[in-house]
């Protein structure tokens, strides 16, 4: 069947959480003077209730926070500004041969979807960056209330798109088990590797899903139109 749209994972697909200043659970728990774990274990259980939409950023962190007996408003406007520099990095640093792709497929004719699990500050770099006007459907967990893998993600963006499953390349890292997800839903799956050397421990969102075919480059999404 002919391929006529392509869906993109965000975060380590079309831009990179690596590049530039980084700011991961470890660092705000030093910020903050918790012992690292100790703020991870917290921290996490906010996790799916901060991509789906339940809390912003900084009610996910101040909830944390409370619980730990480390909350201040000073503290949540640090790690909140934190946050906005390393996103400003990334979304600044957005590679040519990501925006080279974008234009070839939308030359072809090739409809452009994304599905990405984001907290609140990152939907909103996200729907502020130059990468949003080439999507013709964009599925955000913070607003959708629903996070990947669920299936209904994936169905809501080939209805947008007026296109079937079977139609659709669906290219991702292979974080959140999305790759399974898309497959499961009918569309030809391909795990993205083009930023995997930059990431590093314990952050790394996925390993080689060897069941899946490897794209090395951003322009290897051409090859399966």
């Amino acid at each position: 069947m002919m391929i006529k749209a392509v869906i993109f994972d965000m975060f380590e697909t079309l831009v990179c959480l690596f590049e530039g200043r980084t700011y991961f659970s470890e660092n705000i728990a030093e910020d903050i003077g918790i012992p690292a774990e100790t703020f991870r274990t917290a921290w996490h259980i906010t996790e799916k209730d901060r991509s789906s939409g339940h809390y912003s950023m900084e009610e996910g962190l101040s909830e944390t926070l409370r619980k730990l007996g480390a909350y201040s408003e000073e503290n949540v406007r640090m790690v909140m500004e934190k946050r906005r520099g390393v996103l400003e990095d990334t979304f600044s640093n957005i590679p040519k041969e990501i925006f080279e792709l974008l234009c070839s497929l939308k030359e072809k004719g090739i409809k452009i979807g994304l599905i990405s699990n984001c907290f609140s500050d990152e939907s909103e770099f996200i729907k502020a960056s130059r990468l949003y006007p080439y999507f013709d459907a964009a599925m955000l967990s913070y607003e959708q209330g629903i996070c990947k893998p669920d299936i209904e993600l994936y169905t809501r963006i080939t209805k947008q798109l007026g296109v079937e499953p079977e139609e659709c390349l669906y290219v991702g890292d292979g974080g959140s088990r999305e790759l399974y997800a898309a497959r499961n839903v009918g569309m030809k799956a391909l795990q993205a590797e083009w930023f995997r050397s930059k990431a590093f421990e314990p952050h790394i969102p996925c390993g080689i899903l060897s069941e899946f075919e490897q794209l090395a480059r951003p322009e290897d999404v051409l090859k399966y139109l």
